[in-house]
């Protein structure tokens, strides 16, 4: 029970945060029935920081300890620190340059989502947008997952197509995925905090 406070949500990211400025806006407009908790940054001067700072959202940079793709032991046990600190109850990865394992993951069993650049089970893994390219389909587009012990392999809660045109570069698809990343993600996390999803196995529901 959260004793009727705000939803709470954590923020991770590595980059410019132009997802967590999507969900921040939408929180704000009251299309999300929620509060950004906390951002935390594996990178001191990420963008993400300052869009927070701007918007008087509390963020801090942890390092992230000794490894280059993944948090260490430690690092994980300070990120999931603070935020229970923050009294988080989603955390949202927004464009988290890091895998989580083990003990974060246990933390938040079932609170941790992530948005990528494809149509999963389709593409994992980085620059998706130029491996659909490369491979010649011609839709791709965004899904919103639950995070596993895996790579881009957990449940599915929404996904939303995007062309691909002829001419396209890499840029030019990535700037579409993007723009229908800003779209999905916050409705996602709407309905994650109205509690309208609801996980069997594999799949995602429509809960009450």
């Amino acid at each position: 029970m959260r004793n009727d406070r705000p939803f709470r949500l954590g923020v991770l990211g590595s980059g410019k945060g132009s997802n967590f400025v999507a969900i921040a806006e939408a929180c704000a407009a009251g299309r999300i029935p929620a509060q950004v908790g906390l951002v935390i940054s594996d990178v001191p001067d990420a963008g993400i920081l300052s869009q927070a700072q701007t918007r008087g959202i509390p963020q801090t940079f942890l390092a992230p300890g000794k490894y280059r793709t993944k948090l260490d032991e430690a690092a994980e046990q300070a990120y999931a620190g603070a935020l229970q600190e923050a009294g988080v109850d989603l955390v949202i990865l927004a464009g988290f340059m890091r895998i989580l394992k083990g003990g974060f993951l246990q933390a938040f069993a079932g609170r941790v989502i992530n948005i990528h650049p494809s149509l999963l089970p389709s593409f994992p893994g980085l620059a998706a947008w130029r491996q659909a390219l490369e491979y010649g389909v011609k839709v791709t587009g965004c899904t919103v997952h639950f995070v596993d012990q895996g790579v881009d392999t957990g449940p599915i809660i929404a996904q939303q197509t995007v062309p691909v045109l002829d001419g396209d570069t890499a840029d030019t698809l990535h700037q579409r995925i993007q723009a229908a990343e800003w779209q999905l993600y916050p409705e996602c996390v709407a309905a994650l905090a109205r509690g309208q999803v609801i996980v069997r196995g594999r799949q995602t529901v429509a809960g009450p």
